[in-house]
């Protein structure tokens, strides 16, 4: 997690860099229509490169998606 007042780190720059990594992935996700924004991209990003297992990540989104979803749609 990133500290107090310090933006998420992505592929290891400072997710306010400018034109780097992370703007390269976060034009990559906008391109394949993943529906992330910088921060949430930028937070995934950094589970991934601390371990966590990608698949795994992947079926938790996939899931909020669905609850959300379900939410919305009982309002």
């Amino acid at each position: 997690m990133a500290a107090a007042g310090v933006a998420p780190s992505v592929g290891g720059t400072s997710a306010g860099a400018g034109a780097g990594a992370g703007t390269v992935a976060h034009e990559i996700s906008k391109i394949l229509d993943t529906g992330l924004d910088k921060e949430t991209l930028a937070i995934l990003i950094g589970l991934l490169e601390n371990g966590v297992n990608p698949e795994a990540l992947a079926q938790v989104v996939k899931e909020l998606r669905r609850e959300a979803a379900a939410l919305k749609s009982a309002v």
